[in-house]
């Protein structure tokens, strides 16, 4: 299934805010309508586009609507975050690579390029990317062609390129830590996602949406006019996705309450001097059970993503409650009850049997925990797997 409607191939026609509401873009600023406009113009061309915008801005919500509202929509959208893939097999993720290349490549593997062969590949945080593989990238964007690591034998693929940055790439150049000629090569068109404290607008509209997105158990929020006005006062650093961090914790702390102007200022980390200190571990000026409380649910918040996350791991490998582990003989495979393990023992075992199950392949194996590659990476750097 795909979001692709025939209205979107028509530039210039349809209603922008219908566009808006299938692809997932919120607001009705002047600067939103701008970007989408754009979307609009490039979508159904094949031209290359650089989306620029600080971090939490959404710019893989717009690389998501290009690709949907293109002639590609259904083919392959491959997101790649270049920042979050160590350097040393960045090459290999991307490309492919061939049976022996290196210690652990016990089988030939295509890469994301070739695995999305017909439809797009969105290159996020690409200001991240290694020098050494800026220049087989230009030879893609130019060519379409690469080859895989441990091979002398180039290939081919029909793929459009979406990129991503909240770098500054012309300083990046000036500083030789990116290549100029991938620069002018990416920069066909250039998409600016505009902060949030410049559309401030929108606010009230993504609060509605995010409040309206919470579970049904939870009462919605009733927000006061001055806690709408401390809302659209805030400078929003982490842009959209804080705003929405924001929503669901009072949703979550506060429910059954007005949320007013107090109410907003304890989830806002604002001190006296009107400078966020989101980087503290409490936000300072607050009670100590204040204090206590925000630290407590922060913990809740991160306990309940390891164990949604064990929960898909657990279903995307079959297995219920006892862990089966792969046998080291031919006797029966031991079973281990889930109950006498701790959470991270269990999400350590589940990881070495996947990566195990796809021969060290990080990819597959992220596919089938059902949790981002950069999630995984970071779980066998922690476990040492």
């Amino acid at each position: 299934m795909t979001d692709f409607h025939p209205d979107d191939m028509q530039v210039g026609t349809g209603d922008r805010f219908a566009f808006q509401k299938r692809h997932g873009i919120v607001g009705k600023s002047v600067e939103i309508r701008e970007v989408v406009d754009t979307i609009m113009q490039v979508a159904p061309t094949d031209i290359t586009v650089l989306i620029t915008g600080e971090s939490g801005t959404g710019k893989e919500v717009i690389a998501k609507a290009i690709h949907k509202a293109s002639r590609r929509a259904t083919r392959k959208f491959i997101p790649v975050n270049c920042g979050a893939i160590p350097e040393g097999i960045l090459e290999s993720e991307l490309f492919g690579h061939e049976k022996g290349s290196f210690t652990g490549a016990v089988e030939s593997r295509k890469g994301y390029f070739e695995l999305a062969d017909g439809g797009t590949v969105f290159l996020d945080e690409i200001g991240d990317t290694p020098i050494s593989t800026q220049v087989k990238l230009l030879r893609v964007l130019e060519s379409g062609e690469f080859m895989r690591v441990g091979s002398s034998e180039p290939r081919r693929v029909n793929v459009r390129i979406l990129a991503a940055t909240n770098k500054n790439l012309e300083e990046e150049v000036r500083s030789k830590r990116f290549r100029q000629d991938l620069f002018f090569r990416l920069r066909s068109v250039n998409m600016r996602i505009p902060p949030l404290r410049n559309r401030r607008g929108d606010i009230p509209l993504l609060v509605e949406i995010f409040n309206a997105e919470q579970p049904p158990e939870r009462e919605r929020l009733l927000i006061t006019e001055d806690g709408m006005a401390a809302l659209m006062r805030h400078s929003w650093p982490g842009n959209v996705r804080e705003l929405r961090n924001v929503i669901e914790s009072i949703s979550v702390l506060e429910q059954g309450s007005v949320v007013d102007e107090r109410v907003v200022a304890k989830y806002l980390h604002v001190d006296d001097g009107g400078e966020d200190d989101r980087m503290l571990p409490i936000a300072l000026g607050k009670s100590s059970e204040q204090a206590e409380r925000e630290l407590i649910f922060r913990m809740l918040v991160d306990l309940k993503g390891d164990i949604a996350a064990l929960h898909r791991m657990i279903e995307h490998l079959d297995i219920q409650k006892p862990l089966s582990l792969p046998p080291a003989d031919p006797s029966p495979e031991p079973r281990i009850d889930i109950s006498d393990k701790t959470l991270q023992e269990v999400e350590e075992a589940l990881i070495a049997q996947a990566l195990e199950r796809y021969h060290g392949n990080r990819r597959l194996a992220a596919d089938a925990l059902d949790i981002s590659e950069r999630t995984l990476y970071r779980k066998i750097k922690d476990y040492g797997l």
